[in-house]
């Protein structure tokens, strides 16, 4: 069939529009994704095409607030693979399994995987003994290069707090984690052209990018006071073989961490060797538990503050207080008979302080426990803090108001109770607590960023605070934390001592105590608590926590550069305490002067002469009596 001229036509008219459609269409389509899809592609293409060798940034390095090193760097030995160069990989993988100890099919994969470089399975941060096996084998395309990894120079010092971090240098712990990605910095690396086989194309630019190191951390730790912590609290497990112990210093102005421990403890390099329970768990701020009488310091605030009591006014305690019904006993079960408000405190009198309880009435004492930060988190710059329990106040009835009173029916954290008595002789001031003092630049080392102290609000007048102070200077001096006294410094604190509890019941014969205390009572430069749980010995805050605060104290003081003064409160003598007696001087005395001056302490006479030239120790110092003097003889009076 003839087909004419203007079918012909029309069938090339209607191509032709088709094809200009079709190629518009086209035109379109390159222009969009040139313009709006050409970065993307541009950037997949690139993967196609192009490797990456990574440099790993170096982690921040963590120092004490004065720069010691609590957490470094260190170089370790790991396997990589070149797959392209890898000339024989089953024998390869069958090799390397032996030594690096992982599955020979894994290894295998990874040799066997078209890119540039890779990590051996297995062989991340081995031994120097393996890295040197390895290396004498000279498999091709496997190489030994340098790691590094996480190096804790003092062992367990400060573990809870530091925490530790993973294969890839990654925190998973304590401030290792909190201040992660400000320790971890950035990667770097170099990026070329490739093959199809993952070679690299000659004659083509590499591009290299340098890691950027993490910042280093400045804590507020001092890693003396952290050692004076962690000796004491040592003496004190193999002593009184507890469940654990936590113990917590702190500079009462500021709300700067000072000190910061838990027992049991572990090394932070062989973490995989512990209970979790011990690494995870930083007992400061962690553990819950009725506080006992330490929680006194703040119904005593409170009352003074109101004005509900007078420390002079006279009180009677039978060895209990009537409440609803419900007897409420002092520890002292005979009672402590008539005495002042300042011997309720002193004594730790329970019925006095459920007296000072009823006068201010739920709704006060309630306001001030929370005021002074109890029942919710501190905001401490670690992790795993706990809230607390408070009564709710629907709950709070004439007999919970009187154990809330005296530390019982509470449940509260170490970190609130530094904060609330921080605040208690401070000037009234709830500070927040805060460990990470500075951030510096690991290159430069110039301070990029700072934590200043934060005051949270004011909870009680700077008078109210300097009656607590005295107070509390006095519960050491005469009353029961005179364990923690220490001669010519002047020291206030509060002992504790808790039934614990267990699902809502209490164990019998299992306690927590604590005490806690600061120095210099008038003007206050640390503040250190010491809990003990369920000491194997005679269960008292006095007995056994004062002692150890004392002595983290009495080591700290001159560490500080706070001097000893004489004006301090005397001490009452109780009984079992060891008396001190005051050195006199026998320089230019001739022995036949000492014996008619009556003087008692044994001498050890060494020399020959007329007169004593020299005497240790010397003139002034208190020493406890009986204590043997030594005294040097000789012709001469000494200058």
């Amino acid at each position: 069939m003839r087909v004419s001229n203007a079918t012909v036509r029309r069938r090339i008219f209607i191509a032709l529009v088709f094809g200009i459609l079709l190629f518009m269409a086209l035109i379109s389509r390159l222009g969009y994704l040139q313009i709006f899809e050409g970065q993307w592609l541009q950037e997949e293409a690139n993967k196609l095409w192009t490797r990456n060798i990574n440099f790993e940034a170096k982690r921040g390095i963590i120092k004490d607030r004065h720069g010691d090193d609590l957490v470094e760097n260190t170089t370790v030995p790991s396997v990589i693979a070149v797959p392209a160069q890898v000339t024989t990989p089953e024998e390869t993988a069958a090799k390397l399994a032996v030594i690096l100890e992982e599955s020979e099919e894994k290894i295998y994969k990874a040799i066997t995987t078209r890119t540039m470089q890779i990590r051996v399975p297995g062989g991340r941060k081995i031994s120097e003994e393996k890295a040197e096996q390895i290396q004498k084998m000279m498999l091709p395309g496997i190489m030994v290069a340098d790691d590094s990894k996480r190096f804790y120079p003092n062992g367990t010092l400060l573990a809870q707090v530091l925490g530790f971090t993973g294969i890839d240098n990654q925190g998973l712990t304590g401030l290792e984690k909190m201040y992660d990605k400000l320790l971890q910095g950035t990667s770097g690396y170099v990026s070329f052209p490739t093959d199809a086989g993952g070679r690299a194309m000659p004659g083509h630019a590499e591009k290299y990018v340098a890691p950027v190191n993490g910042m280093d951390m400045y804590l507020t730790i001092d890693k003396q006071i952290q050692t004076f912590l962690e000796r004491e609290m040592d003496q004190a497990m193999v002593a009184y073989q507890p469940d654990d112990i936590l113990a917590v210093a702190m500079n009462p102005k500021t709300g700067e961490i000072l000190g910061m421990a838990s027992r049991p403890t572990y090394h932070p390099e062989k973490y995989q060797e512990y209970a979790p329970d011990i690494f995870n768990r930083n007992l400061p701020i962690w553990k819950t538990y009725e506080p006992g009488s330490t929680f006194k310091i703040v119904t005593l605030a409170a009352a003074l503050q109101e004005g509900v009591v007078d420390l002079k006014e006279s009180f009677y305690d039978p060895g209990h207080i009537t409440v609803a019904g419900v007897p409420l006993r002092c520890w002292k079960r005979q009672g402590h008979g008539s005495e002042t408000m300042l011997e309720v405190v002193e004594n730790s009198c329970n019925p006095g302080f459920v007296t000072m309880g009823q006068r201010l009435g739920k709704e006060r004492l309630f306001q001030y426990i929370t005021d002074f930060g109890f029942g919710k988190k501190t905001g401490v710059d670690l992790i795993g803090e706990s809230n607390g329990i408070l009564f709710k106040m629907s709950q709070v009835g004439p007999v919970e108001l009187g154990t809330t009173s005296f530390g019982q029916g509470v449940s509260v954290t170490p970190i609130q109770q530094m904060a609330a008595v921080s605040a208690a002789i401070n000037g009234g001031k709830l500070m927040k607590p805060y460990s990470a003092k500075e951030w510096r630049d690991s290159v430069t080392h110039d301070v990029v960023g700072r934590t200043e102290p934060v005051e949270i609000r004011k909870v009680i007048s700077e008078e109210t605070s300097k009656k607590v102070r005295e107070s509390l200077e006095s519960v050491v001096a005469r009353g029961t934390g005179h364990n923690a006294y220490i001669e010519g410094y002047r020291v206030g604190g509060k002992t504790g001592t808790a039934q614990k509890s267990v699902n809502g019941r209490y164990l019998s014969n299992e306690y927590i105590v604590s005490f806690i205390g600061f120095a210099p009572a008038d003007d206050p430069q640390i503040l250190v608590y010491v809990a003990v749980d369920n000491p194997k010995a005679q269960a008292f805050g006095g007995t056994i926590a004062a002692p150890v605060v004392k002595n983290i104290l009495e080591s700290s003081l001159p560490y500080l550069g706070v001097t000893k003064r004489p004006s301090t409160i005397q001490r009452e003598i109780a009984y079992g305490d060891v008396k001190f007696v005051e050195i006199p001087n026998l320089v230019n005395m001739t022995m036949k002067e000492i014996t008619n001056s009556y003087y008692t302490m044994p001498l050890e006479v060494s020399g020959k002469g007329k007169y004593v030239i020299k005497q240790s120790p010397a003139p002034g110092v208190k020493v406890e009596e009986g204590s043997k003097i030594r005294v040097y003889l000789g012709d001469k009076m000494a200058d």
